[in-house]
């Protein structure tokens, strides 16, 4: 809180103006960043996309004690963005097994859809490829998916909402040449929800179900206390580059005498493959414990790249 207040004191200083005014003026920046998460990947009817990803998990001394590596592409099938498998630990996935990888991502992607698409408002129209038109036939129709994509979803994996007052603007940093505004989030409903394994009929009695409740409800605060998002945004644009997500102390975890979390570290990077089109770029984990055996560390490392635009008249060929 102490960082909170000198960022604002800075901003207030800088403007001439109320530290509250300040303090409304980066919550209604942040209300309108948070907002435009949604965009971009919407902007371009067809694209394609290779993605690679990498496990490593690490023993005492750094020794690697298991590791996988895979490698899919991303195309528009019907109208919805499929992964399709290319190598598994640099062995070529069969063609059988591809088809069959794809055909159950592309279900699981429009049953998703179908249930969680929103409802077109009064005076909407449809995205390309809705409605009663009869559906592009080539595999590379055009986009009418309304959810995320898969990975575009999990480039965003931190679900965070606007959360008025919960943000300090640091300073300016540059990255790739730009000058991105530097700014720290505290959440206090980063961690929420309701615990689904507790749904549907429960014979507990009432007092049960109130400690498992403040339980419930403690362990989300401490979860919250702890947590520090990083965000670096462009001004212009609106648009999140990257955020960092980091859980410092994880003290209060039941357990700890067997399993101590010494850090969980996560960072996203989004890149600008078009014009004007911020698309996902870097994902990295870090997880940091410590067993009787001495520190272990596990790291999961996904890059996106190859993005092209293609050719709706044309066939996407998988390599």
């Amino acid at each position: 809180m102490r960082i909170f207040f000198v960022a604002a004191v800075a901003i207030a200083i800088a403007a001439g103006r109320p530290i509250g005014a300040a303090q409304t003026d980066l919550d209604a920046f942040m209300q309108q960043v948070l907002a435009r998460r949604d965009d971009n990947w919407k902007k371009l009817q067809q694209y394609v996309l290779d993605e690679r990803e990498q496990i490593e998990l690490r023993g005492p001394s750094r020794q690697p004690l298991w590791g996988e590596q895979r490698e899919y592409t991303w195309y528009i099938r019907d109208g919805y963005f499929v992964r399709s498998p290319l190598k598994f630990n640099g062995v070529e996935v069969g063609e059988a097994d591809r088809r069959k990888y794809e055909a159950d991502y592309l279900k699981r992607a429009q049953d998703l859809d179908r249930r969680t698409g929103r409802r077109l408002q009064p005076g909407e129209t449809a995205p390309a490829g809705r409605g009663d038109e009869p559906e592009p036939q080539t595999v590379d129709g055009l986009l009418k998916q309304t959810r995320q994509p898969g990975f575009v979803s999990s480039a965003y994996f931190l679900r965070f909402k606007f959360e008025e007052g919960k943000y300090a603007l640091v300073g300016h940093e540059t990255i790739d040449g730009r000058d991105l505004l530097r700014i720290e989030y505290y959440p206090t409903r980063l961690f929420g929800g309701t615990d689904r394994r507790r749904s549907g009929r429960d014979d507990r009695d009432s007092a049960a179900k109130a400690r498992d409740k403040a339980y419930d409800a403690e362990f989300q605060r401490l979860m919250n206390k702890v947590a520090l998002v990083t965000l670096w945004v462009e001004p212009k644009a609106h648009q999140i580059v990257k955020y960092r997500f980091r859980n410092l102390p994880f003290d209060f975890l039941p357990g700890s005498w067997l399993v101590h979390i010494d850090d969980l570290d996560a960072t996203m990077t989004m890149g600008l493959p078009f014009p004007d089109v911020w698309l996902p770029q870097h994902r990295e984990f870090v997880f940091e414990m410590s067993l009787a055996i001495g520190p272990v560390d596990a790291r999961y490392v996904v890059d996106y790249g190859g993005y092209k635009q293609a050719d709706v008249t044309t066939k996407v060929k998988i390599r």
